[in-house]
């Protein structure tokens, strides 16, 4: 194993530090300390040819203006709050609205924009950062200082695991996923159109217009929700099912996850056999298939357009402050949160 720092750039006169950690086998994770960003993967297709297969930038400059969560850690809570605002113990919080009146991705900063402390380690197997931010009171709405840890573990089975673990002196909310877009075509050269993806799921959430959930569970049996026996990615973008229309031709949907740690979710490109198995302890995983991704930028030389990445986004279920019959994602005073996803990458 080896880890690699340099400079990536500058914000407001801080250095952003870019990590690289390269296991035996090739492959390859750079991470930055703004975002906890997961800027490049490389691995290895059918044939050995090591290419990048996550949608990033090269630049801090292409990151503040052009980039939809890529690769960055979302929080304190993952996806939307509706309205802003929410109730615990008897009192009304009001956090920022960025999307429509309602609250995205834990706001205008959130965990996504901000510099994360960090250190690193490394052994004959495997090699890890580990990133430290404290979201102070009041930051974005949200009560109570948070003492946020991750840490990011490559090992020499081509597996990559992030650990969340969290404390708050109030209780709070929180809820945390990494926005990784995935192309397991290499180098952005096809879209994820032909991606094959098997999820042992068979409820999902259904939205409304505003993307924000009903608190309706729908069985996805005889749906092109149903990724049980694996199907193409393509499927909802040619659907004319309500619940792909709303979200804008594709899925922007949270999958209730059936098992843990059990292979649940695969993602195939049977052109290049690169597959990526993503495990995880959490109730959900929402799928977003690049449905609303602009053509107004370059991502590393390719014109970025729809459904040139999807996220599988593991985390507790969205809006679920709003829904008590969803797994709460309440972090009691002094509590502790945790939460653990591994994703292996192999060739089929």
């Amino acid at each position: 194993m080896r880890i690699n720092q340099e400079r990536f750039g500058e914000i407001n006169g801080r250095e952003v530090t870019a990590v690289t950690i390269k296991n035996s086998h090739g492959m390859t994770l750079t991470c930055l300390n703004y975002g906890g960003i997961i800027t490049k993967i490389l691995v290895p297709d059918a044939s050995g040819k090591v290419e990048n297969v996550v949608l990033g930038f090269d630049t801090v400059e292409e990151y503040e203006k052009y980039s939809p969560y890529f690769g960055a850690v979302v929080g304190r809570v993952a996806g939307r709050i509706k309205g802003g605002a929410f109730t615990l113990n008897g009192k009304t919080y009001h956090v920022t609205k960025n999307e429509n009146g309602n609250h995205l991705h834990g706001g205008h900063r959130g965990f996504s924009h901000v510099f994360w402390d960090m250190e690193t380690a490394e052994d004959h197997h495997s090699a890890s950062v580990a990133f430290f931010y404290q979201s102070p009171d009041g930051e974005e709405g949200y009560p109570g200082n948070l003492q946020m840890k991750m840490v990011y573990t490559l090992d020499d089975d081509n597996r990559f695991t992030i650990r969340y673990h969290g404390v708050s002196d109030e209780t709070t909310l929180v809820n945390v996923t990494n926005h990784t877009y995935f192309n397991l075509s290499g180098n952005l050269k096809r879209d994820v159109l032909g991606h094959t993806l098997e999820m042992k799921s068979h409820r999902f959430l259904e939205l409304d217009r505003s993307l924000l959930p009903t608190g309706q569970i729908l069985a996805v049996e005889d749906t092109p929700f149903d990724f049980r026996s694996g199907r193409r990615v393509e499927d909802g973008v040619r659907s004319t099912h309500e619940q792909n229309l709303i979200a804008s031709r594709g899925y922007d949907h949270p999958f209730l996850l059936d098992r843990h740690f059990d292979r649940e979710i695969v993602l195939t490109d049977p052109e290049s056999g690169r597959q990526l198995i993503v495990e995880t302890d959490q109730p959900c995983v929402v799928l977003y298939t690049g449905n609303q991704l602009g053509d107004d930028f370059m991502i590393r030389g390719v014109q970025a357009r729809k459904y040139l990445g999807l996220c599988l986004e593991t985390q507790g279920l969205p809006d679920a402050v709003h829904h008590p019959h969803f797994p709460s994602v309440v972090l009691e005073k002094g509590g502790t949160y945790q939460a653990k996803t591994i994703y292996t990458f192999c060739v089929k």
